[in-house]
């Protein structure tokens, strides 16, 4: 099931300012942001050149936001040394997209960012 219309276009809005600003323009060279939206969900990743071919850029999952059409609520998502998803318990499902990505942003247990 896709996101709404509405919806997808606010967090596309809201994403895209955030990538823009997350990275200082002097190391975009070096790191990146950047986002995909699959069905209901929605994935933050950095992108960094590989260690061995650094013309080319990987992946690396930051956070995943998955919403809940019948509630209308986002819940967040953390990932772990083998990719794969587990939800985020210190944080409670919002209504508002950007209550999580603060808490993304700010990652007080460093499991975003690390």
């Amino acid at each position: 099931m896709a996101l709404p219309e509405l919806t997808k276009q606010r967090v596309e809005k809201v994403l895209g300012e955030y990538c823009a600003k997350k990275v200082p323009a002097e190391l975009s060279g070096q790191v990146r942001m950047g986002y995909r939206i699959r069905g209901n969900n929605v994935t933050l990743y950095e992108e960094k050149p590989h260690f061995l071919k650094p013309d080319t850029w990987v992946d690396i999952v930051v956070a995943q936001f998955r919403y809940d059409a019948k509630e209308k609520d986002w819940t967040l998502y953390c990932a772990d040394r083998n990719s794969r998803w587990h939800e985020y318990f210190d944080l409670e499902p919002d209504h508002d997209f950007k209550v999580l990505l603060k808490e993304v942003d700010e990652d007080p247990t460093g499991i975003f960012f690390g």
